[in-house]
């Protein structure tokens, strides 16, 4: 993607398309076509940012750390000129070398080896939950009516992360509503980001005061952040930071991934009595319901210098907006990409972003969607859609505020 300047250029093909008004946050497929369509580059003339919406394309960028930046804020705001709502994510907002030591405390802290100790107790707490729900509204069996939305994808990880994080339980209300914003915040300064003006003093007040040493029990990820703070991996400034990230980003994505998961089990029965049949296909399930709902939607980027995509030259200083759910749906990456299908391989897909600034937290989501998946299992024989769900408009996020339900008992 470097420049060179004796090669063939050409203007990107422009787009009026606002990705950020009602219809397309709640239903983005028709917008992604277009923008796949257009070519690999496009100008949206309402932001003057450039877009990218191909699978190659954007996942390149995403890697290219070097070129496209994340320094300048990954947002649409340019941290260059205008001073962010909050200091700067000390793993998401920067590049190496500033990175570097917070990635590598925050990747062994939640890598795979540390989350073994919270797999039993997270898979009880997945079957305590699907047991007081089912034995409270239907103890005599049948059909279980349900909002799988408040009652399964907020309710099961608000139980198991913020005290996983090292939380004492109180004040948890402030969290998905804090989380809510800052996704917003990486978009335009539109109603969404304005909706939660008066709130935001008391949610910002409440997540700082969290991220502090002394708040936080003596077992749990911000322990760990803090005793790397104290060995000196990382500074004592950058520890409330780096567990703010946790609060910022720990919660509603998984939420919104949870609810993927029942959804589209919901609407491919056959795909979930396979599941039943197979239950080690549960983290396929998650896998391929992450790729079609791709929860963080876009991200954006700084060009750094003048970067040739193609025969396009995005600018120096210009923002780049990465479709991630597009490129997750993209058919030239993806055979039949709109189905649910778990003999799909979805390996490869950009839902927690690519490279040098994917998801450090990944590891965390999965396990919690598997854990409560196979809690779900043995005890619904079959799932279904009584009603359309309703979407919740995030600028960033995709997700539904309401999800009804149906669940026959086995």
């Amino acid at each position: 993607m470097s420049l060179a300047a004796e090669q063939h250029t050409r203007p990107a093909p422009v787009s009026e398309l606002d990705p950020f008004i009602p219809e397309n946050l709640g239903a983005p497929g028709a917008m992604h076509h277009q923008l796949r369509e257009l070519g690999p580059v496009v100008h949206l003339s309402a932001y003057n940012v450039y877009a990218m919406a191909r699978y190659e394309e954007v996942r390149e960028a995403l890697e290219n750390w070097q070129e496209f930046s994340s320094g300048a804020g990954v947002g649409l705001s340019n941290f260059r000129y205008e001073k962010p709502w909050r200091p700067p994510s000390v793993l998401l907002e920067t590049d190496p070398p500033r990175h570097d030591a917070p990635r590598a405390v925050l990747s062994k802290v939640l890598g795979p080896r540390q989350l073994r100790r919270f797999r039993e107790s997270w898979s009880q707490t997945a079957e305590s939950l699907v047991s007081e729900i089912i034995d409270r509204r239907a103890p005599s069996g049948g059909v279980l009516s349900l909002e799988a939305v408040e009652d399964l994808a907020e309710a099961y990880p608000l139980r198991v992360f913020p005290r996983a994080v090292g939380l004492d339980g109180s004040g948890l209300e402030h969290l998905l509503p804090y989380g809510d914003h800052a996704f917003n915040a990486f978009g335009p300064d539109n109603e969404l980001v304005a909706q939660r003006a008066e709130q935001l003093p008391q949610l910002i007040g409440w997540v700082n005061e969290q991220c502090r040493r002394e708040r936080l029990s003596d077992k749990g990820f911000g322990a760990d952040i803090w005793q790397a703070a104290d060995r000196l991996d990382i500074t004592e400034e950058q520890a409330p930071l780096i567990v703010r990230s946790l609060l910022t980003a720990g919660v509603d994505t998984t939420v919104y991934g949870i609810a993927a998961v029942l959804y589209h089990l919901a609407t491919n029965p056959e795909e979930y009595q396979r599941l039943r049949r197979e239950p080690q296909l549960a983290r396929a399930a998650v896998e391929e319901a992450f790729r079609l709902e791709s929860p963080v939607q876009t991200f954006f980027r700084t060009a750094l210098s003048d970067v040739r995509v193609g025969d396009v030259v995005i600018p120096d200083g210009h923002k780049i907006l990465m479709f991630l759910g597009s490129a997750n749906r993209d058919p030239r990456r993806w055979e039949d990409p709109d189905r649910f299908d778990l003999s799909r391989d979805p390996s490869g897909h950009v839902a927690f972003g690519s490279g040098l600034h994917q998801c450090v937290g990944q590891h965390v989501a999965r396990l919690e969607a598997v854990c409560l998946l196979q809690a779900i299992l043995p005890r619904v024989e079959s799932l279904r859609l009584p009603e359309e769900p309703t979407r919740h408009l995030n600028n960033t996020l995709q997700g539904w505020e309401r999800l009804p339900l149906e669940m026959t008992l086995a």
